[in-house]
This record gives C-alpha cells, sequence and structure tokens, in this order.
C-alpha cells in the first residue's frame, strides 16, 4: 500500500494508533493524534501546524474533512464522534458520540455536546454551545429539537459502520490496478445489515 502523507513540523510527528486507518490520501501534518480504531477518510486534511488535532477512539472523519486550529488550541473529536463528508473542524470540540453532518463547519472555540447532531451543510459559530443530546441546524445554527432515542440508535449504527470499515480497510485494502472491461457476473459488495436512513424513516417507501 502507499506510504502515509505524514509530515513533521517543528520536530513534532503525527501519532497514529496501529489498530486506525488512514487513506493513503488523507494529509497528516505535525500535532496530529488519531486514536484507537478510528477511520481517517480519502483527502481529508489533518493540518497540526497551528494547534493540536485530536480523535479520540472510534471516532471517523470522512472523505475531504478538514481538521485545523489556532495556536494553543486543540480540536478534538471525542470517543466514537462521527464527522460526514465534507465538514470543516476549526478548534472546537466535538463531544463524545456527536454527528457533524456532510459539509458543516464548526468555528473556533465552539463546543457540541455529547450524543449532538449537527446537520448536514449547517454553520456553527464561534464559541457556540449545543446542550447535549439535541439538533442542531441552520445558516447559521440554531438547536431545533432534543434527539429522540430512535434516533441516537440510528446515529450509533452509522457509526459502527465506520468502524467496521475501519477493520475492513486494515484487512483487505491494497493498491491495485484497474481493470479494462467490466467482468461477467462482476460481484457487489454486500452489506445486508446498512440501510440508508431515508429508508429507516420511511420503511414503505420504496427507492
Amino acid at each position: 500500500m502507499t506510504p502515509l502523507r505524514v509530515y513533521a513540523i517543528d520536530g513534532i510527528v503525527p501519532v497514529v494508533d496501529p489498530t486506525a486507518y488512514v487513506h493513503p490520501s488523507a494529509v497528516l501534518i505535525g500535532d496530529v493524534i488519531v486514536g484507537p480504531g478510528c477511520y481517517v477518510g480519502p483527502c481529508a486534511s489533518l493540518r497540526g501546524d497551528f494547534g493540536r488535532l485530536i480523535l479520540e477512539a472510534g471516532a471517523n472523519l470522512q472523505d475531504t474533512c478538514v481538521m485545523h486550529g489556532f495556536p494553543g488550541t486543540d480540536t478534538v473529536v471525542e470517543e466514537n464522534g462521527h464527522i460526514g463528508h465534507g465538514a470543516v473542524l476549526h478548534g472546537c470540540r466535538i463531544g463524545k458520540n456527536a454527528l457533524v453532518g456532510m459539509n458543516a463547519v464548526i468555528m473556533d472555540n465552539a463546543i457540541i455536546g455529547e450524543s449532538s447532531i449537527v446537520a448536514a451543510s449547517a454553520f456553527v459559530k464561534a464559541s457556540q454551545e449545543v446542550p447535549p443530546r439535541s439538533l442542531v441546524a441552520g445558516v447559521p445554527a440554531k438547536v431545533i429539537r432534543p434527539l429522540s432515542d430512535q434516533e441516537m440508535g440510528w446515529k450509533a449504527d452509522g457509526t459502527r459502520t465506520y468502524q467496521e470499515l475501519t477493520r475492513r480497510c486494515l484487512a483487505t485494502m491494497v493498491e491495485t490496478t484497474p481493470l479494462t472491461a467490466i467482468e461477467a457476473n462482476r460481484k457487489r459488495i454486500e452489506m445486508p445489515d446498512v440501510v440508508p436512513l431515508t429508508q429507516l424513516k420511511n420503511p414503505g417507501r420504496q427507492e
């Protein structure tokens, strides 16, 4: 597999736990700490060239996400945090078991409370504090309502899927050369336990 794109700066070297998976196209610079069982997706940028960046155990940071922060700050995704595609985290703290949706932006000194969900494309202002187990949405983001037990279950299932992806990547992902034609009876990836959220919300709906 292609070597990781990991860079020291000012003598500070990123740390990646052996049980974490970091895609080779992701970039880790300087004061970055990736904890046990974490997943870092393709083209994610973790720039620890100013402040410290921390992914705690079981967290995921998906494709094209950005983490950065000012000097003297920690940008943290706590245990089982779930950061969707394209999100930007700058000098903030994402609480344990919280979810940040796709393309959301979380600004400096903001705190996302434990088990909260930030909706896709939301903008959480600097120093905003989101209470635990809240749904937050909008530009600027506002607390919409508390989260239900069912929604908490959906979130937990999604995070477990990414934790399993970490293990799948470590076990089976290899760099390869593309085929030049589609083979007969082409195999599909089978994940019967993973169901789109839209289908869970509307069980009778046909996609």
